[in-house]
């Protein structure tokens, strides 16, 4: 990744991309793997110049010079580390990995060891030892990745370090987003504007191969293929906007949702929006988002509808033209509770999603934060019903 250009085109979220992630190969992959680094690197630097490496301790928050940190131990951990890493889902984890290239890491990025609050209170690597470490260890990746086999299995844990790092830039923005600090133009996409009709489509009794049936790389939880049975139902073709979602505020006397306020400058029947620090005018066609699941579900009483189940929401991703069924600029709420799919067994990686089953509920599609290595219509995203700061909305069912 050194001496590579940091021009607007090479960090610009393509959300039109329709490459298959789960299939990349080890070229897709070092190019994904650097094209998400200089995102990472990009948005770290933000931090720094808003002075903000060390954020106020929150549960949804970690501290983002923490962040960078684990970003490196989870590359160097599954990859420089791991002697097995060219077996896969088959890999025996009682094997002893290679010493790692700080010798402190685990006891400081360890996520699975090292608990969340005590992340405040650790004798992190400072910022430019840790940008050195994160260029250590991708450099230490590229070149094993260069010489690996190109079957699924050697290649799985190589797309699992590309998928992680994704995860962790989108959260990354969601905090920026909360503590208000400015990020580098275009690494988010423009949030669409939705078409003032919106369209119902109706689904006649079938059945659903749920779950990854595919060859390429699959997350543990999209596992076994299932078949499940549902009944007729009739889904919206897009997501609730601010102004469907705003005149149910009105009509019921409620907040207003995180980050948007009346404006201050208009009348008072107008809206603004907070991004990243700044208050703009509040797109009323858009996509509502920072929602949370009990305030998507008391929409959907007093409207007379329901959230669709995530295989209601598959089913329709995966039958309908994507320009037709909207999905993408917000995550959207399920009323399926995350829990393991018949045959379920834990990856490697077994902190990923086991841990997590009855306490988290699904989400379907993607954000404006997403990037394209993760946007699939059979992801399943998962975070517990209160949170507000991801970029979560939803569309409805009828009754």
């Amino acid at each position: 990744m050194h001496g590579m250009p940091m021009n607007e085109s090479s960090i610009q979220i393509n959300i039109k991309s329709n490459m298959d992630w789960r299939k990349a190969n080890a070229a897709q992959i070092a190019d994904g793997l650097q094209s998400l680094r200089s995102k990472t690197l990009l948005v770290f630097d933000d931090y720094l110049a808003a002075d903000k490496v060390l954020v106020p301790y929150a549960t949804e928050l970690n501290p983002p010079l923490w962040e960078l940190g684990h970003i490196a131990w989870f590359q160097e951990y599954w990859i420089g580390r791991n002697q097995q890493r060219d077996s896969g889902i088959h890999y025996d984890a009682s094997h002893v990995r290679l010493p790692a290239v700080l010798a402190e890491a685990d006891s400081l990025y360890d996520s699975g060891t090292v608990s969340h609050q005590s992340r405040w209170h650790l004798p992190l690597l400072q910022p430019e030892a840790c940008k050195d470490y994160l260029s250590k260890t991708l450099d230490q990746t590229l070149l094993l990745l260069a010489q690996a086999n190109a079957n699924d299995d050697a290649l799985y844990f190589y797309r699992l370090v590309l998928f992680h790092e994704a995860m962790h830039l989108e959260a990354a923005i969601y905090m920026a987003q909360a503590i208000g600090i400015k990020i580098t133009p275009n690494l988010i996409a423009n949030q669409a504007i939705n078409t003032p009709a919106k369209r119902q489509f109706t689904h006649p009794k079938q059945t659903l191969y749920m779950g990854h049936q595919d060859s390429g790389v699959a997350f543990d939880n999209e596992l076994d293929a299932h078949p499940v049975g549902i009944g007729t139902f009739e889904i919206d073709s897009r997501c609730v906007n601010w102004s469907e979602y705003l005149t149910f505020i009105n009509a019921n006397a409620r907040s207003l949702p995180r980050y948007v306020r009346r404006s201050l400058r208009h009348s008072q029947s107008s809206f603004e929006a907070q991004q990243f620090g700044t208050w703009k005018p509040l797109n009323m066609q858009a996509a509502a988002l920072h929602i949370s699941l009990s305030d998507a579900q008391d929409y959907c009483a007093w409207a007379g509808r329901r959230l669709p189940t995530e295989a209601e929401w598959e089913l329709a991703a995966l039958t309908h033209p994507q320009a037709d069924f909207n999905w993408g600029d917000v995550w959207e709420w399920t009323s399926s509770i995350f829990a393991p799919y018949p045959g379920f067994v834990a990856h490697p990686y077994s902190d990923y999603s086991e841990p997590w089953f009855g306490s988290r509920q699904v989400l379907r599609g993607a954000c404006v934060a997403t990037q394209p290595t993760l946007r699939n219509a059979k992801y399943r995203n998962y975070f517990t019903p209160d949170r507000t700061d991801i970029y979560a909305g939803f569309r409805t069912c009828a009754l």
